[in-house]
């Protein structure tokens, strides 16, 4: 007869004694359509052993209902419930008021917004002594920045697909196609600027059948995108009369960050096409239309990351042993560590190495 109550307890105390991770949805007032998660990953973690819960309605946005999430172990909740879980999951930052109801000490995992870029915001972090990491300032064990190459692999390839749509007669454009056909010459894409969201676009016009120039001015990152691209795509160091040309017959124009610091001059305004697509990857993110290719694809290294934590106990395991992720903490047991932000916001900033070894000793 004393069997079975015993046997619950044991059961009880093994599912409060592991990882309890709370995942929240956008803000209903910002155009964040993007996720962490999907069921299927969560799937994978719950049968793991940690314990996951929602906010109801959380996955509209990448069309996953809450039933869905529920069906693979996903207690759905309100949203106040899921911001007292120890680990908070949101892909924008939280707001202040949201930060006030987690519990002091707690984990956020997010990834980097302009609220992370507020006296308000920072200072709730602070007070209520959050660690905060945002995933895409995370590198892997082999220095992969991994969480923020998905997104602009994801940002550059559907760049293209804006571009496509926007010289469409139903975009609003000439009505052409950026391939070509038969007798008729392709479009000229020109990308001015470097990195992951760059290339993937690159890649993404040439399988699309467009002409396509990559203007930078660092030779030696020219080199990778030959190594990547090949002959397919013309890479070019931005020259004054070069830039002017390439401009003036473009049809489609997206701009990102350049190697070395750089200003597309505003005079070059003026020769651009009467039709011509320009695009500025550094004011958006074309990713947020595709939310749910986004959560597939950070699923996969989220259910990694996840299992890695849950194999170190915790969150405070995970930024004690872990390099990769002590880089994409902003905040820390009630300091601030993001030398960036405490830069921008005139805050002081402390060294989470030195924090970290002196808890050590």
């Amino acid at each position: 007869m004393t069997l079975d109550p015993r046997e619950m307890v044991e059961v009880i105390e093994s599912v409060e004694s592991g990882l309890r991770i709370g995942m929240v949805g956008n803000y209903p007032d910002t155009d964040e359509t993007r996720m962490l998660l999907t069921p299927e990953a969560c799937g994978m973690l719950t049968s793991a052993g940690i314990s996951l819960c929602m906010e109801h309605g959380a996955g509209v946005d990448v069309s996953f209902p809450d039933e869905k999430y529920a069906e693979y172990g996903v207690k759905i909740v309100t949203r106040d419930e899921a911001l007292r879980a120890p680990l908070v999951l949101s892909y924008a930052p939280l707001r202040p008021k949201d930060i006030k109801k987690m519990q002091p000490g707690a984990g956020l995992l997010c990834m980097m917004g302009s609220g992370l870029f507020e006296h308000a915001t920072i200072k709730a972090l602070l007070d209520r002594k959050i660690n905060t990491g945002c995933l895409d300032n995370m590198v892997s064990h082999n220095e992969n920045e991994v969480f923020a190459n998905i997104v602009d692999e994801i940002d550059g390839r559907a760049a293209i697909m804006y571009a496509q749509e926007a010289l469409s007669y139903l975009g609003g454009g000439k009505g052409v196609l950026l391939a070509s056909v038969a007798g008729l010459n392709p479009c000229e894409v020109l990308l001015i600027g470097m990195g992951t969201e760059m290339i993937a676009a690159a890649m993404a016009a040439v399988a699309s059948g467009a002409r396509v120039t990559l203007m930078d001015n660092d030779v030696s990152a020219l080199q990778e995108v030959k190594r990547q691209c090949g002959h397919l795509v013309d890479a070019i160091a931005i020259h004054p009369r070069v830039l002017y040309n390439k401009v003036k017959s473009a049809d489609v124009i997206i701009t990102g960050l350049n190697t070395r610091d750089f200003e597309f001059p505003k005079n070059l305004s003026a020769a651009m096409k009467e039709n011509v697509y320009v695009l500025d990857l550094n004011e958006t993110h074309p990713s947020i239309s595709v939310p749910r290719t986004v959560a597939m694809a950070l699923s996969n290294a989220m259910v990694n990351f996840l299992s890695e934590m849950q194999l170190k106990d915790s969150f405070q395991g995970m930024i004690a042993t872990t390099p990769g992720v002590q880089c994409g903490l902003v905040t820390y047991n009630g300091k601030l560590v993001d030398k960036l932000i405490g830069s921008y916001l005139s805050m002081p900033s402390v060294d989470i190495s030195v924090m970290l070894s002196g808890a050590a000793n």
